[in-house]
């Protein structure tokens, strides 16, 4: 299992919301970064935040920042949270607080969030920025989504997308070996030092 990287989901969220002009609903960015996450792992192998995706009533999301956006960390955690220093909730809407820079990201990343907001913000912009029609949408072109009722949510996996995305079965077990590759890694660098 990945691991998830709030850095680089911090600066994946600010290429969006700045290029949205500093503000932009929650929901819309967490479909965004779950599409670029998506887009990602069907052109590369590997998602740019590493975080876990869910099912939900309004659509597929990104766990981990989706509770970085809707739930209060303890004031401890808080101070420590790389999201938290440059993103801030704001109703239903996030705004950037300041530029987290781009360090964490390439700049094959970056051209991919450019395309992944060019092509979504169009048909946001299209459904006059309703961001439950875009929900709604997105269900119709996303196959590996599960209709979920309200409080209900169901794990989607990297196996999942890939399938929904056409990958053949060789394809498939390459990317779930590198991903556990690069999970084992990652756990590896965080074990502290005997």
């Amino acid at each position: 299992m990945l691991q998830y990287n709030e850095q680089r989901a911090t600066q994946a969220a600010a290429v969006f919301i700045k290029k949205a002009g500093g503000k932009l609903n929650y929901m819309v960015l967490i479909k965004f970064l779950y599409l670029a996450d998506r887009e990602a792992l069907l052109k590369w192998g590997t998602p740019i935040t590493g975080d876990s995706y869910l099912s939900m009533r309004w659509g597929p999301l990104l766990s981990r920042t989706h509770d970085l956006i809707t739930e209060p960390l303890p004031e401890d955690e808080a101070t420590k949270s790389f999201w938290k220093t440059y993103i801030q909730p704001e109703s239903y809407d996030v705004k950037l607080l300041n530029d987290p820079g781009d360090d964490e990201l390439s700049e094959a990343d970056e051209e991919l969030l450019g395309s992944i907001f060019d092509k979504f913000y169009a048909k946001y912009s299209e459904l006059k920025f309703n961001p439950f029609e875009f929900c709604n949408f997105l269900h119709g072109i996303l196959p590996e989504y599960r209709t979920a009722r309200q409080g209900e949510c169901f794990d989607l996996d990297h196996h999942d997308i890939l399938v929904a995305g056409n990958k053949n079965p060789e394809e498939i077990r390459e990317v779930e070996a590198l991903l556990s590759s690069i999970g084992k890694m990652q756990k590896l660098r965080q074990a502290p030092a005997k």
